[in-house]
């Protein structure tokens, strides 16, 4: 970004949107970052707050790229990561904009919406519980 942007230079983000786009007179919108909504990341720290309770989840990176937001989960702050939910706009309408991936980056869910996502990580919670 520029840090003293000419008068013809806009910045816009729709209400709702999770994108931020600069664009120039007569060119196209060009994304600049994607990242979780309000909602969405109300929803993440929900069941990470949980499961940090639980002993199992210990800290959290998140990461907003130009393709896609990235919320890491670690069991310790050395390691891999033990979960990333993804959320990838460009592949809302073929598999699903937001994915479930593994510390082995198997794709464990992948939805329209982040409701399955998050049920499936409740499981992993109610099984703690159960132990």
């Amino acid at each position: 970004m520029l840090d003293n942007p000419p008068d013809h230079y806009q910045e816009q983000r729709k209400e709702g949107s999770d994108k931020v786009t600069n664009f120039l007179p007569g060119k196209p919108f060009i994304p600049t970052q994607i990242s979780f909504n309000r909602t969405e990341l109300m929803t993440i720290l929900n069941i990470y707050g949980r499961m940090v309770a639980a002993g199992e989840w210990r800290d959290y990176a998140i990461d907003s790229l130009k393709e896609k937001a990235v919320f890491s989960i670690f069991r310790r702050t050395s390691e891999m990561p033990l979960y990333r939910i993804e959320k990838n706009p460009k592949l809302a309408r073929k598999q699903g904009a937001y994915a479930l991936v593994s510390q082995q980056g198997q794709i464990l869910k992948r939805g329209q919406d982040l409701s399955p996502i998050i049920k499936l990580l409740n499981q992993k919670l109610l099984k703690l519980v159960e132990k």
